[in-house]
């Protein structure tokens, strides 16, 4: 099987009569494929109509020059025998920051000819001829010093998000050589009516607790956040819903991605914290950040302070929390908080509430997580991730602290299904009108389950100790399916 990314350049290389335009047809929609003999017939009188070439020729060259400077998937459908026309092609998908991809047709040159004997009208046989001698010597070396990415044979194709690109092998090492790794469960969105909101909830946790998920996340959000939909949807208080759902669950860990550092006194947050810890039977996990919604601060009258002030905030946050989770009532002063004594009762449970920090800057957050943060939350592909993580480890060297210390943990969506069939059904499903489905493929991470034990072993493999997942449309019943994911790793 084939697997090509949902943005790239694909040009298919052979004679007429090798299969081309039929390949296409099955493997591709319509109006990914620019062919020269459908814009003969835009500018000519039929698709053979020969005097129209150059026209097509100009007009194919417009087309996918706009739809590269669009980042689309284009497959260009001509014999593609003539090397300055693929060097154009391909400088362009390199300068527009996508593969590209020879798709060679070693069709038998005999077959070639009977096809051809076969066709209304024929190419005429030294012309034909021409064309295969030119295939012939069009070779992969060839194709590769062009600047071609991959030079493949005519296969069986399928289109995927290039985080699942090369997730059959990795899926078949971790069958081999199993890792392990734990997952979390992140809640983005509710929508459910308020009054099935409750049972809703209680279900969609108690399915992640058995479908093996170590933990279930919330957004600490007031209103919804413009990445994923309309403020005026429905968003519950983060450490109210936690409360709860430490009562409909036995196990499974709870904590917020993130608790902006701006909505809560510091000291306060500590005994919300502190609360849920004990509440839950000591499962709660203190996710923080700088908040950065400035949207949400002007609906609620908080003031919205400069960067370095929010740091200062964090800052300040990491260092009395701990205090206020444990022994005694010593007094705490900070650059912006001062707390006459540190007062917190009942403790957690939980001897350390592990403290979770979020984001990924690498001069100030990720500083702050190697002098006091039990875990780290990343986003980006395994290469971005192994890149941060290279820099956590400068900081933790600086401040003497073992990096082992750390859980690392990423943040990442994931429409998945048991087979390939449902899965596209359910990315055209969240397709809009105005998009492409390779396009909503990619933005919400779609994949086999298979697929995904392939993605998340290169996670696993650059050192991520969690990934926390969040689905496009989040019940029980797709909760569930993702069971032989996190089993995969346990």
């Amino acid at each position: 099987m084939l697997r090509l990314p949902t943005r790239c350049l694909v040009v298919l290389i052979g004679p007429s009569s090798a299969g081309k335009s039929t390949w296409a047809t099955q493997h591709f929609r319509p109006e990914q494929v620019v062919a020269s003999d459908d814009l003969r017939a835009a500018v000519g009188e039929s698709r053979h109509d020969q005097r129209a070439g150059k026209d097509a020729f100009d007009l194919l060259e417009r087309v996918v020059a706009a739809r590269l400077g669009r980042r689309l998937l284009t497959v260009v459908d001509t014999m593609g025998l003539q090397a300055d026309r693929r060097a154009t092609w391909v400088q362009q998908a390199h300068h527009h920051r996508m593969p590209a991809i020879a798709v060679v047709f070693d069709t038998p040159a005999a077959e070639v000819r009977s096809r051809n004997a076969a066709r209304t009208p024929r190419i005429p046989a030294g012309g034909l001829s021409r064309q295969i001698r030119t295939a012939e010597v069009t070779t992969d070396d060839l194709l590769l010093s062009e600047g071609f990415d991959r030079v493949v044979r005519a296969d069986a194709a399928v289109v995927v998000p290039p985080e699942v690109l090369d997730a059959p092998s990795l899926r078949q090492r971790q069958t081999e050589e199993p890792v392990t790794m734990r997952f979390g469960l992140q809640l983005p969105r509710f929508d459910p009516d308020p009054a099935d909101l409750a049972g809703h909830l209680r279900d969609v946790a108690r399915a992640a607790e058995d479908a093996g998920f170590d933990s279930l996340w919330v957004m600490d959000h007031m209103m919804q956040i413009p990445q994923v939909g309309r403020e005026w949807e429905d968003m519950l208080e983060s450490w109210s819903t936690l409360s709860w759902l430490a009562g409909v669950t036995d196990r499974i860990r709870l904590g917020t991605l993130v608790t902006g550092i701006t909505y809560r006194n510091a000291a306060h947050l500590a005994k919300i914290i502190a609360t849920v810890d004990v509440l839950s039977g000591g499962r709660a996990i203190a996710g923080l950040g700088a908040a950065w919604f400035e949207r949400e601060h002007e609906a609620y009258g908080w003031g919205f302070p400069e960067v370095a002030d929010r740091y200062a905030r964090l800052r300040d946050a990491l260092q009395l929390l701990p205090l206020m989770w444990g022994p005694g009532s010593p007094r705490f002063d900070g650059e912006t908080i001062t707390v006459p004594e540190a007062i917190c009762y009942p403790r957690p449970l939980q001897d350390k509430v592990p403290i979770l920090l979020g984001g990924s800057g690498e001069r100030t957050t990720l500083r702050l997580v190697a002098e006091h943060a039990d875990a780290c939350n990343l986003f980006g592909d395994p290469e971005t991730v192994a890149r941060k993580l290279e820099v956590l480890r400068g900081h933790c060297a600086d401040v003497d602290r073992p990096f082992e210390e750390i859980e690392v943990t990423t943040l990442g969506t994931v429409l998945a299904a048991p087979d390939a069939d449902t899965l596209a059904g359910r990315v055209a499903e969240l397709t809009r009108p105005d998009r492409a489905p390779e396009s909503t493929a990619e933005s919400v991470g779609a994949g086999t389950i298979e697929d995904q034990i392939g993605r998340f072993r290169a996670y696993a493999d650059v050192g991520v100790d969690t990934a926390i997942i969040n689905l496009p449309i989040t019940t029980p019943a797709r909760v569930a399916e993702l069971a032989p994911l996190v089993a995969a790793f346990a």
